[in-house]
């Protein structure tokens, strides 16, 4: 343990920030936008020789002076982070870090999960955390399946009898609510496919909770025999792959945390033998349409088609979910009736949704970035 200090640096302490950012970029790295806790390691002139954050529950931006190297004060900056994480409730901890940093992470308990584009690579401080998520999508995956089995080849431990399902698709959506344009979507590729696995995002970000947002789409697609609900975890656009589909990014970092979503995606599709995924085409929101941008470049090459569908369109403009929180804060119910299944229209026409209702109508802004 060294003699220098750590503490936190506040968004007030300009001065702080600024040697924190310097430091960065020595180390080729910049300060993340959304950060929720930022420290730093002082030496005894009081200038930062070590800096880490957190957002959610991930660690990142740590780096460590180039003249400082080699005593261990990252070592240092990670255990601080973790008490801080620890002290919020959150054991289940995420980062990413450069390649050549992988290694120093592995030693402090953090194992990889996937590696983007030669650079980065993702990781957590559970051995066998995603290896558990996989066989979790399995498990569902057999209990669930119709008749028929997946290829030979999967890794898989599913039934082979009968014949072997030639297209298997995905799908992820947040479903934020659950609107006919979602449901089009699903019906698309579910004609489309053998079978269809519906990842629904379960970060709890979104103004309406994932535990409505997942009843709503378990209704919406429960005429559909061939479809297979999965919760995505911490794995599938969550806070820890792509903390930029919930929070305003520049273009550059919102590609970044695309190609790392996706890096973990194609691990998945992998096991669960998926040769489509299915998006719904983005005219509004340019977080996801530089999302599906990036699908349509990278998935080829992994070998998975990317099929982009059509919006589904109501009076010449295509179904928006941003459109169906406006009108759920106005009370425009009338409007409603043309956007959102039954389902979805009988939820929010219930007492139960009274406090979603009223969430809703205090956000302000409900459209998507």
């Amino acid at each position: 343990m060294s003699d220098y200090m750590i503490s936190q640096i506040r968004s007030t302490d300009c001065r702080g920030l600024d040697e924190v950012d310097a430091l960065l970029s020595r180390q080729g790295l910049r300060r993340d936008t959304n950060l929720d806790y930022t420290c730093a390691m002082y030496d005894r002139d009081y200038h930062v020789i070590a800096t880490g954050s957190c957002f959610g529950n991930t660690l990142r931006c740590l780096a460590v002076d180039s003249a400082h190297q080699g005593e261990g004060l990252l070592n240092e900056i990670v255990s601080h982070l973790m008490e801080v994480q620890y002290s919020r409730g959150n054991v289940r901890l995420f980062l990413y870090t450069k390649i050549k940093s992988a290694e120093f992470f592995e030693d402090l308990g953090f194992y990889e999960i996937a590696r983007v584009d030669r650079t980065l690579v993702f990781m957590e401080n559970r051995k066998n955390g995603f290896a558990d998520y996989l066989k979790t999508l399995t498990c569902v995956t057999s209990q669930t399946l119709p008749k028929g089995g997946l290829p030979a080849e999967t890794s898989c431990s599913l039934p082979q009898s009968g014949r072997a399902l030639k297209k298997v698709g995905a799908l992820v959506m947040n479903a934020n609510p659950f609107t006919l344009g979602h449901q089009y979507l699903v019906e698309t590729a579910a004609a489309r496919c053998d079978i269809l696995h519906l990842f629904i995002v379960s970060e709890d970000i979104s103004l309406i909770p994932f535990s409505v947002r997942k009843k709503l789409v378990l209704d919406g697609v429960s005429h559909l025999p061939n479809v297979i609900c999965h919760d995505s975890g911490p794995y599938i656009i969550s806070n820890a792959t792509f903390p930029s589909y919930f929070l305003k990014d520049e273009e550059t970092l919102i590609r970044s945390h695309a190609k790392l979503d996706l890096a973990v995606f194609t691990k998945i599709a992998r096991t669960l033998s998926v040769t489509h995924r299915y998006v719904g085409q983005e005219p509004f929101s340019l977080v996801t349409g530089i999302y599906n941008q990036i699908m349509a470049e990278s998935l080829p090459a992994a070998g998975i088609n990317c099929v982009i569908v059509p919006r589904k369109e109501v009076k010449g403009r295509p179904i928006s979910a941003s459109l169906v929180r406006q009108y759920l804060g106005q009370g425009n119910f009338d409007g409603l009736k043309e956007l959102v299944p039954v389902s979805t229209l009988d939820y929010f026409g219930s007492a139960e949704a009274g406090p979603v209702l009223e969430r809703i109508r205090k956000a302000g802004d409900v459209v998507h970035y």
